[in-house]
């Protein structure tokens, strides 16, 4: 395979070979992929730290101080175990020169085939979806505590400073929409890094704010068991729990994307090892602080911990370390909308040229001169659709400005089938693991206990959701 380049008849014309490689061309024909397991780790970080981690103090509050923790680190394991096992599954066959899974689809449909790549690509485009509707309401939270935090500056804190969240999620969209218009994968690698350390940034200002608060009451807030039975009633207290389950499958929900980030990553070494290893460090990276945000938001705040931890900390001072902290969950979001999207994004474009391939609407393209950089190629399509897209989950998310409930109920619908129940599928039949053998069994075994937590968790989401439409009005104040 190698052999024809180094004799340099491929060097020379700079043409893909079938089975082999080029300088600028992959062994696909696809122009050479420069990831490595820095940009896939920024990719993954950008996805997991995600607004996730700001209701893991809520989590906590409901389980208490064994039954958090241990849930989080069950959570971090799976997530990993599951992610490795779905690494493997980027090329079908042989690990180094198999045909290669452009997409979570593409490789359900090699290794399982059937109606279940149906049912995949309905739960993970829904999920990805949901998780831009998700991401809207959270970086609206933030751009209203921004406010609120300098009305209360400005007027004092017994002000009632009332905002809406409504034209923040106006302005989120727009943001959105412009950005929606990077074609795809692999120009997001900036935005990516610019998202993580946005988000170390906020997990951080977080975590200190949590200890600050700890030494200021000179003890740890929080019981064994959580939130007690006398402070809520046994029912909401099981839907609570249940519902603190969601949060913290969605705080670490990545697996819908795991293969699109993947694609973007250049080989040798192999791909899976380099996915593996970018797997093992982000989500070693995102436990650590998950443990140290979720456990030192709750000894801050005890049994009243608040849904989304920077605007529970009232608006005492530092104003501005809040604000900051606030502002930074509003940029990595802006990315992290994009990381979610694009897959969804590719899905449908690939899907309108098969089949709408004459349409001169579909593929052309009109070029636009930028100056000092390529001109940037202009798609009608692309710039409808994507923005009506973008346009749809504005308005959905000004419809159910819920963030925990929503949270929790997306976590909970895409972690089983997508981070557990497929990879476990896949892998079976991608290694031939005989039915009935000792790791058969220990796999389905797995898969089946997740099930549970995620009907357990949708439940408790859904709970809480009809909770909340009992006293909402839509496009009214929030706070």
């Amino acid at each position: 395979m190698g052999g024809q380049n180094r004799a340099g008849f491929e060097v020379a014309l700079d043409l893909p070979q079938q089975g082999g490689g080029s300088k600028c061309f992959d062994d696909d024909g696809r122009l050479k992929r420069t990831g490595t397991l820095w940009t896939a780790s920024a990719h993954i970080i950008t996805a997991v730290i995600g607004s996730g981690v700001l209701s893991l103090a809520w989590a906590t509050a409901q389980l208490g101080w064994i039954a958090g923790p241990a849930v989080m680190f069950l959570f971090s394991f799976v997530t990993y175990y599951t992610s490795a096992l779905l690494a493997a599954c980027y090329r079908s066959g042989d690990p180094v020169t198999g045909k290669r899974n452009y997409t979570y689809m593409d490789a359900v449909r090699s290794n399982l085939g059937g109606a279940k790549v149906k049912l995949c690509g309905l739960v993970q485009y829904l999920n990805l979806f949901g998780v831009a509707i998700g991401y809207t309401i959270a970086a609206s939270i933030s751009m209203m505590a921004i406010s609120r935090s300098n009305c209360f500056h400005k007027k004092g804190d017994d002000s009632p400073c009332h905002s809406s969240s409504t034209p923040y999620m106006v302005a989120f969209g727009v943001i959105e929409i412009v950005l929606s218009q990077i074609p795809d994968f692999d120009q997001l690698w900036w935005l990516s890094i610019v998202a993580a350390i946005m988000s170390f940034t906020y997990s951080i200002i977080g975590l200190a704010l949590g200890i600050a608060k700890v030494a200021e009451n000179r003890k740890f807030g929080g019981s064994l068991t959580g939130i007690s039975v006398g402070v809520v009633t046994q029912t909401q207290k099981i839907w609570r729990s249940f519902q603190a389950l969601g949060d913290i499958a969605f705080a670490y929900s990545y697996s819908m994307i795991l293969i699109e980030i993947q694609d973007t990553v250049k080989s040798p070494p192999a791909e899976s090892k380099t996915m593996k290893k970018a797997t093992l460090v982000s989500v070693a990276v995102t436990t650590l602080f998950y443990m140290l945000c979720g456990c030192m938001g709750y000894a801050a705040f005890g049994d009243m911990a608040p849904g989304n931890l920077l605007t529970g900390f009232g608006f005492f001072k530092p104003y501005w370390l809040i604000d900051i902290a606030n502002a930074a969950i509003v940029i990595h979001l802006v990315g992290a909308y994009q990381v979610f999207c694009q897959p969804l994004f590719a899905f449908i474009e690939k899907y309108a040229a098969k089949r709408f391939g004459d349409s001169q609407f579909i593929t052309k393209e009109i070029e636009i001169p930028v100056p000092g950089f390529r001109p940037y190629k202009l798609n009608v399509f692309r710039l409808i659709w994507r923005t009506i897209f973008v346009i749809l989950t504005t308005v959905i998310s000004m419809l159910l400005p819920f963030f925990n409930d929503v949270v929790g109920l997306l976590g909970a619908l895409g972690f089983w089938p997508l981070t557990v129940y497929f990879p476990v599928e896949m892998y079976i039949v991608q290694m031939k693991i005989p039915k009935w053998s000792t790791k058969w069994l220990c796999l389905q075994i797995l898969s089946g206990a997740c099930l549970i937590i995620t009907i357990a968790a949708a439940a408790g989401s859904i709970a809480g959701v009809v909770l909340d439409l009992k006293s909402y009005k839509p496009f009214g104040t929030n706070y």
